[in-house]
């Protein structure tokens, strides 16, 4: 099957091409920059362009079979905050939209399960409605691309709907990455939110449960949270600290100063245009001190996804640091 790809030059998208380059498919991904592609993924068909072009998005997808749409601003905080809706929400209506006009066999959208907020139930699955809020400009978008997607599914996408957990391994440069690489790095002056629990999945074992789902027949319509191994921040701390040597910082910030340290940062971020220092945005801190607690056992039941210990995914992403 010729698949078409968005977001192949991402943290999941490189590890999901090694992974389909095993496979009978053939791609085809839709990148925004042509000569950093040819360097990332050797091998693949190109075709340049954006998923804020819905012409263009029509195009490079003409003749596939398949779907799988990775594209999206991932991120706590933006410069230009409008960023969030233009891609992960018209840019996902460009790309199904496309789609379902092309009569594509199979549709996997990627989402979050950041989307579901803080469900009634903990921990959550994929039976569970979300809950009121979402915690961040990021999460709200992705729930907004995710609520477009079902509403396509009922006009006839072939859809399956996947939602990562936390995502770690080698080669993340935001988000959880960063936070390891500042760790380890002797970046941060204190831990956060020791007792947040927030629930992690390896990313080759997003990009597994992506190609499988590709592959698995009769699970149009299904949906599927990926991830189980839930830590505190304690905990992941100190996995950091064991597989790298590396102490953690002496100093442990209480619960109640973090959100004005957060509100600070993130004020003075909106002044110099740059990211907040150490990674404290507000969103970022509103979403980990509500945490996830997710239960990815579907994905093990119906697409016999087997889940890499979380101490294995650390420990890659910190053997790649130079430190």
């Amino acid at each position: 099957m010729r698949l078409f790809l968005t977001g192949a030059t991402g943290f999941i998208g490189r590890r999901l091409c090694r992974r389909l380059a095993a496979t009978p498919h053939t791609l085809r991904c839709l990148v925004r920059d042509l000569e950093r592609a040819r360097s990332l993924l050797p091998g693949v068909e190109l075709v340049p362009g954006d998923v804020t072009d819905p012409d263009c998005v029509r195009r490079a997808l003409a003749g596939c079979e398949g779907v799988i749409h990775l594209a999206n601003i991932y991120s706590f905080w933006e410069k230009d905050p409008a960023r969030y809706h233009a891609v992960n929400v018209e840019g996902t209506r460009h790309v199904l939209e496309a789609a379902l006009e092309a009569g594509v066999r199979r549709v996997i959208h990627v989402s979050s399960a950041v989307i579901f907020g803080k469900p009634a139930r903990l921990p959550f699955t994929e039976v569970d409605p979300p809950g009121p809020e979402r915690f961040s400009a990021y999460a709200q978008s992705k729930y907004e691309g995710d609520q477009l997607a079902w509403s396509l599914r009922e006009r006839g996408l072939p859809l399956v709907v996947l939602y990562p957990c936390g995502v770690l391994g080698a080669g993340d440069p935001k988000g959880s990455g960063q936070y390891i690489a500042d760790l380890v790095g002797r970046r941060m002056p204190a831990t956060i939110l020791p007792d947040a629990v927030l629930t992690w999945v390896h990313v080759a074992d997003v990009a597994e449960a992506i190609a499988r789902a590709v592959d698995q027949a009769g699970i149009e319509g299904e949906e599927y949270l990926i991830g189980k191994e839930q830590l505190s921040m304690r905990q992941f701390n100190q996995l950091v600290c064991e597989l790298s040597g590396v102490p953690l910082p002496w100093l442990s910030l209480p619960d109640a100063a973090v959100m004005p340290l957060a509100r600070l940062l993130t004020g003075l971020a909106r002044l110099t245009g740059k990211p907040p220092l150490w990674g404290l945005a507000v969103d970022q801190v509103r979403t980990v001190r509500e945490g996830f607690r997710a239960e990815g056992l579907r994905a093990e039941r119906e697409l016999g996804l087997v889940y890499t210990p979380i101490r294995e995914a650390i420990a890659e992403t910190i053997a790649e640091l130079q430190y």
